[in-house]
């Protein structure tokens, strides 16, 4: 008796501690799912957002996922009839539609935006640039890719690179990571127009030619100026410091410890990687990717990126013409608000893609969308990050509630 009194006592103890145990889990195998209150958020506020989505206010939403202190406690998806929404624009041939109309850089064709082939994965834009960011610091962790000071030319056969000057031989790798490579380019038109220079860039047979044969415009690290031509060119620079294919790293030393299986990563027209814009992945994947750089890089015990990669990562590298919006690797730093300096780490991507880390609210927000000429705007960061942390009523960083 005294043995069984023992082990019902053992059992109980283990029963009482498993929800504290449960909150170390890692969502490899999926998200562990919790309630809003139960994490400290405001149900009746987070479904006031989801409404609004449902009425379109934010122009076509699909997707809106809340984790905070590692549970998905909000997951919604919304269907919407992207046929009939851009099915005229996708048989014109016109500034997002430079190649074959059935093709995958035309962004009005259903069958490849936003989702791939009408599937579950949706299309990343430039929030690529910002996971090739974590790849590079992936490499960085296995000692597998050069330090950031490495010119770039380094990687070219200079022979054929048109337009070097001593400006050019001066740009870095940390330069292109920053968007302060000092490239004339002009991607503050909008992409509709036919004159910015990253449509011109994917009109063009060779996206990592056309890109390095720019000529300069300014100092390299003298000024944020975006450029999606630099980003294209890491996917060139990483073939040949590592000898692997970026698509083919992330899969075995990213994707795969983080539990991501299914993905698609388009390539440009002359086959390398397109690293400025070309990955598919599922909402609940991409919030992964966050809760990795949220954890310090840590995952399940193993530092996938180093808590380093990470600091410098998100670290205001350089301001942004955004009013109090500043740049790190690949990352955008947005201020909680307009009397909170405090800065959330975040992607951004053409059509309304957005993962969100709020650190000090132990949050990831993804948003997916598309928005896309001539339609409205979707969510700002600024928006999303106001209405969600309207909903919090625990302020405390961690633990359940």
């Amino acid at each position: 008796m005294r043995i069984q009194r023992i082990a019902l006592s053992l059992l109980a103890l283990f029963i009482l501690s498993f929800p504290a145990s449960a909150q170390n889990q890692w969502p490899t195998r999926g998200w562990p799912t919790s309630t809003p209150r139960a994490v400290g958020l405001d149900p009746r506020k987070l479904a006031d957002i989801d409404a609004d989505i449902a009425s379109g206010k934010y122009g076509h939403v699909d997707s809106f996922l809340v984790i905070r202190h590692g549970r998905l406690i909000y997951d919604r998806s919304y269907k919407h009839d992207y046929d009939r929404i851009y099915g005229e624009e996708a048989k014109k041939q016109g500034p997002l539609n430079t190649h074959d109309p059935t093709g995958p850089y035309n962004y009005f064709n259903p069958w490849w935006h936003p989702f791939y082939r009408r599937g579950d994965l949706h299309t990343m834009q430039s929030v690529t640039k910002t996971i090739t960011s974590v790849i590079i610091g992936t490499a960085i962790a296995r000692k597998e890719f050069p330090d950031l000071s490495t010119p770039v030319l380094k990687f070219f056969d200079e022979s054929k690179v048109a337009n070097i000057d001593d400006r050019k031989r001066r740009m870095t790798i940390r330069h292109l990571l920053t968007m302060t490579d000092g490239l004339d380019w002009n991607e503050n038109l909008p992409y509709s127009d036919p004159n910015n220079t990253t449509i011109l860039m994917e009109a063009s047979p060779d996206w990592i030619d056309f890109t390095i044969n720019r000529p300069m415009s300014r100092e390299p690290g003298a000024a944020f100026n975006y450029n999606s031509g630099a980003s294209q060119l890491l996917s060139h620079i990483f073939r040949v410091a590592t000898g692997i294919d970026i698509e083919e790293y992330a899969a075995r030393h990213l994707f795969a410890p983080l539990g991501i299986e299914k993905y698609f990563w388009k390539r440009t027209p002359s086959g390398p990687v397109d690293t400025e814009g070309g990955l598919y992945l599922r909402a609940h994947d991409l919030a992964r990717i966050a809760y990795l750089f949220l954890k310090g890089g840590l995952w399940e015990g193993r530092q996938i990126v180093t808590s380093d990669w990470v600091k410098e990562s998100v670290a205001p590298s350089i301001s942004t013409s955004r009013g109090g919006v500043k740049y790190g690797f690949k990352w955008w730093l947005f201020p909680y608000g307009e009397n909170d300096s405090r800065l959330a780490w975040a992607g951004s991507g053409f059509g309304g893609q957005l993962p969100i880390i709020l650190t000090d609210y132990d949050m990831v927000i993804v948003l997916t969308g598309w928005n896309i000429p001539p339609q409205r705007s979707g969510f700002s960061h600024r928006i999303a990050i106001d209405r969600v942390l309207g909903a919090v009523i625990d302020h405390r960083p961690g633990g359940l509630k």
